[in-house]
């Protein structure tokens, strides 16, 4: 187990640095999407405009040798229209399934608040089930399946909000700031190799599998799973807070801890590990009071001072 954890590990580094050829400054981010895949989760990518959100979902899949789609969110989207839809062929007098672009490895919703509602909740089924039913007919989909949705926090005007059972199926929120000074001339000194040389596969589909099986098998001390149950209550009990991280929010937590303790060549989760990814796995679980929002605290800041106060094992 250890020999393989190691092996494995510095394969995903390389992956990590593969991806940052073409997406600078952005290491922890690229951690936590690959994270999320490892643990067979989903991912929401939230930053305004430019910050190359869309890039960094292409790029990581064509590291680890996936197949690839993209969905354009508009108000006038149907569900059919991502899931896929049963027409009928004159010629043989059949009707047959035409798969919609779900069907793929790694799918890219940009701008998911965009979407109608009813076209939103085509996702729910397909993210937690890992399957699509239609005309009752169940269609499983591919393994590794990852869904990657966009979301621009500041644009209001023709959007509709994610519900809260939404927003709860995403294993993991990353937000997508934007790059430092010395990190824009990087980019600006970068721009034609970034936008034209191509990245390599460093991974396969069954290369991902084995680690989604490797995850499951690393080792986390009945004091870590107190610490993270901890840090969730203590989500819930926060002044500023009118309700905290669900049970969810802890398997989140848990599951990330694991798959990062594999990037980092180990078979065990550590406490850094929990506090590593805690804030992409519980701020989006987190509904703040009033007098919170007015005064502008944020529930990244919540999870911050929850970690700085929770006991460490």
């Amino acid at each position: 187990m250890e020999s393989k954890v190691k092996v494995f590990s510095e394969a995903v580094r390389k992956v990590v640095s593969e991806v940052e050829r073409k997406v600078i400054g952005k290491r922890r981010e690229i951690e936590l999407i690959i994270a999320t895949l490892m643990s067979e989760g989903h991912v929401m990518l939230e930053g305004v405009p430019g910050v190359a959100k869309t890039l960094l979902a292409k790029t990581i899949s064509s590291t680890l040798g996936l197949e690839f789609k993209r969905i354009q969110s508009t108000p006038d989207m149907l569900p059919s229209d991502i899931i896929g839809v049963v027409v009928y062929n004159p010629k043989t007098s059949e009707f047959s399934f035409r798969r919609g672009p779900v069907f793929t490895n790694i799918l890219l919703v940009d701008e998911i608040n965009r979407a109608p509602p009813k076209t939103q909740s085509a996702l729910l089924e397909a993210m937690q089930e890992r399957q699509v039913t239609v005309e009752g007919v169940t269609h499983r989909l591919p393994r590794p399946f990852l869904v990657i949705a966009t979301m621009n926090p500041i644009e209001i005007e023709g959007t509709f909000p994610l519900s809260e059972a939404q927003v709860d199926r995403f294993l993991a929120k990353v937000e997508i700031g934007y790059p430092t000074a010395v990190e824009t001339v990087s980019i600006l000194d970068r721009y034609y190799e970034i936008m034209l040389e191509s990245v390599k596969s460093v991974l396969g589909p069954a290369d991902v599998v084995t680690l989604i099986e490797l995850v499951r098998e690393v080792t986390v001390d009945q004091n870590i799973k107190k610490y993270i149950s901890a840090i969730v209550q203590a989500t819930r009990e926060h002044p500023m807070v009118r309700l905290g991280a669900s049970p969810r929010g802890a398997i989140a937590t848990y599951l990330l801890s694991k798959a990062i303790a594999i990037t980092r060549g180990r078979d065990y989760v550590t406490p850094d590990d929990v506090k590593y990814v805690a804030p992409s796995a519980l701020s989006h679980r987190i509904i703040l009071k009033t007098e919170a929002r007015i005064s502008g605290i944020k529930p990244g800041d919540v999870v911050v001072d929850v970690l700085e106060k929770v006991e460490i094992p």
